[in-house]
């Protein structure tokens, strides 16, 4: 006879079948997205206050895994917003980048969460740095000791908006892209845009990426700000030098982060294959790790976001016009709209395969309609990829040239 207590856990049991059980039960999931403005102002307590799992107290111990970059520029401003808060924090500095996104380097983490001994639920590690760190971090953290609790400060835009909000975790094995990884949420995640003004136009476009990905599919409003605003806001590093500027540094990052979040949270697990935000993840995989170190990781996105935009167009999901005002806001955002590696004789069939595998068996493609909406196909062809490609190039060669001569007659 069953307890209680069996039925309340789904647990069944069945004598017919041998001694067979079966057992269900349910992990409720919360993290927590915090803004927060100069994080380690020494006055300001929202790290140390701003989510209940999260907390810090004086006498408190934790493991900093910081990129060595940000150690370098923030280093010492982060260690003395710990030491005036008496929090007793240990630093690793780590070079993280895609090139080193690898086993070893969540070994390494591993290592320096070993010989700090950690408690296992209450000395979370904090990762300080860019969405590779976080990546790595998260990876490490989860399976060590079979999880272990950790928290986020991304400081590029593409960690503010992506890597830093949802709960993939993961590293690059052999020529796969996040090939080992986990789902595992960090405790918070404290989004302070005063680490942009550090980053350079590059990596600031890098971000817009990601961002201009969840406007393509699901906010003509968000593309349109970025239309107006985006190339202000690369100059102003997200610092809102005027009121104008705050607002739409304000609006761009919290939508962004908004539209993202609501995607994942009803399919935390991707339980779901069709996800919306895979938009620009079909083919990128495979063009960022064949271009390496060539392209960043937002940069192999808008490439794919400029083939599939041109394959929607010839689908008839989107207009010319809608195609080259996404191609032309690309471009005006510091992205390329081309790289070579597209021309690689079978790189974007065995991409294709390579997603067909990731997504269980079908292809499950997101394709823009219009600007803001999408749908998902599965009857993509090779040549149609390559009729796409061949339009594309066309297509950003009449842009590189509108650009030498606007710039010719400026000048």
């Amino acid at each position: 006879m069953r307890s209680a207590a069996s039925f309340k856990l789904g647990l069944s049991h069945s004598a017919a079948t041998d001694s067979t059980w079966k057992v269900e039960a349910v992990k409720q999931v919360e993290y927590h997205v915090i803004a927060a403005r100069n994080l380690f102002a020494k006055d300001s307590t929202r790290l140390l206050d701003g989510c209940s799992a999260a907390s810090l107290h004086r006498g408190d111990r934790r493991l900093i895994i910081i990129d060595a970059n940000v150690d370098r520029i923030h280093g010492d401003r982060i260690r003395g917003y710990f030491e005036h808060h008496g929090i007793r924090a240990s630093f690793v500095p780590m070079r993280a980048d895609e090139t080193v996104k690898e086993w070893g380097s969540a070994v390494r983490v591993v290592d320096a969460m070993n010989g700090f001994g950690i408690d296992r639920r209450r000395e979370p590690v904090i990762a300080i740095g860019g969405g590779v760190l976080l990546d790595i971090v998260g990876f490490a953290a989860s399976v060590y000791r079979r999880g272990t609790p950790y928290i986020r400060v991304p400081t590029t835009l593409i960690g503010l908006v992506d890597a830093g909000v949802g709960v993939k975790t993961g590293v690059n094995y052999g020529m796969g892209k996040n090939r080992l990884g986990t789902y595992a949420p960090a405790l918070a995640t404290f989004v302070d845009r005063a680490f942009l003004r550090t980053l350079d136009n590059r990596h600031l476009s890098n971000g817009l990426a990601e961002i201009l990905k969840m406007a393509l599919i699901k906010s003509l409003d968000l593309f349109e700000l970025l239309e107006i605003f985006g190339e202000r806001l690369i100059d102003d590093r997200f610092q809102g030098s005027s009121d104008e500027l705050d607002t739409a540094a304000t609006q761009v990052i919290a939508e962004s982060i908004h539209l993202m979040l609501e995607e994942l949270q009803p399919n935390l697990w991707e339980s779901c294959l069709e996800r919306c935000v895979d938009y620009g993840h079909t083919f990128s995989p495979t063009l960022e790790m064949e271009a390496l170190p060539e392209l960043l990781h937002g940069e192999a996105v808008a490439v794919d976001m400029a083939l599939t935009s041109a394959l929607g167009y010839l689908r008839g999901s989107v207009s010319e016009a809608e195609l080259d005002r996404v191609l032309t806001a690309m471009r005006r955002l510091g992205l390329p709209t081309w790289n070579d590696v597209l021309s690689t004789p079978g790189v974007l069939g065995a991409a294709l395969a390579d997603t067909v595998r990731h997504r269980d068996g079908r292809q499950r493609l997101p394709l823009p309609v219009g600007i803001g909406g999408h749908h998902f196909v599965n009857d993509v062809t090779i040549d149609g990829i390559n009729s796409a490609s061949a339009l594309l190039n066309r297509k950003s060669d009449e842009l590189r040239v509108r650009e030498t001569s606007v710039t010719k007659v400026a000048s």
